[in-house]
């Protein structure tokens, strides 16, 4: 693609906004945020939207819905941070704080739309409608994915950093020439943006025009990197631009800002516009893993500061304000959120039937010789301690 074709191309983008290319992959000056830390609406000024970049509300029967996907993630993060003391689960990396994004990045999506989640979006995917324990089967170390990915539209939850962008490209790509509608969200951290299929996947997905959205949670931290020894850039937003894409930058636990600010790039994906990057600055409540001391590398008052900022108190308050949540629809919403839970529970509480010998299955569809020869010598050796 020439110069003067992405010239025409952002041309026309930027022409439907009444503003320059420029202006139109630029992030808005200031971080989009629509409800203050204490649930208050902001301001039209103080909301950091600018021309082109304006997000209408969404309706209250969404912000309900997506409420209560809120509630029943912050329920399940505990459970499972429960799970894995009672020696239940192997490891949890656990997403408290940050469920308002996940939940924003799969409730944005269609049912023909595609997921492509990390290890820590268990809330995006518990959001997508695949049930508690298929989710959390692989954090037992009992099977490799407990879900089937065709039947939810949402890929495995990826613990190497950023394969999965890859992955969300090429079924990206693959959507477009089929003349499919498919919107595609590839989720990652701050961290990922640093590894080279980072680079990979939005040159792709720039050149070719793909609707993909990259949807990064700024959480601070790479592990125990911060962000300022990971990257010199104004934002991470700001990265967009290079590859020839749009890029914004939103409150990650304002729920109200991610849900228009996401639903806004869903639509602008699905017209043809291209892929965008969007970079929710969130954080981290709890450790990166339970084998992980966080207390080595940040302060308790720095993680004070951000109990101030909860999505869970911050969404509850606005809705309370505005009359559209009372004590009995807090009740059901609460009374779901437990059931989920118990069922969650009992279902890890429950002895797992596993079969160590499917290690080997589904690796090829012929196997190798020495997969053969490997599974072969695990069968002998389970046999004799039968014996």
């Amino acid at each position: 693609m020439s110069t003067e074709d992405n010239s025409n191309r952002f041309s026309e983008v930027s022409r439907k906004f009444g503003i320059t290319p420029e202006d139109y992959m630029l992030p808005a000056r200031h971080m989009i945020n629509l409800l203050n830390p204490d649930g208050s609406l902001r301001s039209d000024a103080e909301q950091g939207t600018e021309p082109g970049h304006e997000y209408p509300l969404p309706s209250p029967a969404r912000l309900l819905e997506a409420y209560e996907a809120l509630v029943v993630g912050r329920r399940v993060n505990d459970q499972n941070s429960a799970l894995v003391r009672q020696g239940r689960m192997a490891v949890y990396p656990s997403s408290h704080g940050q469920e308002a994004c996940q939940v924003a990045a799969a409730l944005c999506l269609e049912d023909g739309d595609w997921l492509f989640p990390t290890y820590r979006d268990t809330v995006a995917v518990l959001t997508k409608g695949v049930a508690p324990m298929e989710v959390m089967t692989s954090f037992r170390g009992e099977w490799h994915c407990g879900y089937d990915p065709k039947a939810y539209n949402c890929a495995p939850m990826s613990t190497p950093l950023t394969t999965q962008l890859l992955h969300a490209v090429g079924v990206a790509h693959a959507a477009k020439l089929r003349g499919e509608q498919t919107v595609v969200v590839a989720m990652c951290g701050d961290g990922a943006t640093s590894e080279g299929d980072f680079h990979e996947a939005l040159n792709f997905a720039a050149v070719f025009k793909l609707p993909v959205i990259f949807f990064v949670q700024n959480n601070k931290y790479a592990i125990s990197v911060p962000l300022a020894h990971q990257s010199a850039a104004p934002s991470l937003a700001h990265k967009a631009v290079g590859y020839g894409m749009a890029g914004e930058r939103v409150d990650g636990n304002d729920l109200m800002a991610l849900m228009a600010v996401m639903g806004r790039a869903v639509r602008l994906a699905r017209e043809g516009s291209g892929p965008l990057l969007i970079e929710a600055h969130t954080y981290r409540m709890q450790a990166h893993t339970n084998a992980d001391d966080d207390k080595r590398y940040r302060e308790d008052s720095e993680v004070a500061e951000w109990v101030g900022k909860d999505p869970v108190i911050r969404m509850r308050a606005y809705l309370d304000d505005a009359g559209l949540l009372d004590e009995k629809v807090q009740g059901k919403i609460t009374a779901h959120a437990e059931a989920v839970a118990s069922t969650l529970r009992d279902g890890m509480n429950e002895e797992a039937d596993t079969d160590p010998l499917q290690l080997f299955a589904h690796v090829y569809s012929e196997p190798t010789a020495q997969l053969r020869e490997q599974r072969e010598l695990l069968a002998d050796e389970l046999a004799r301690e039968e014996a």
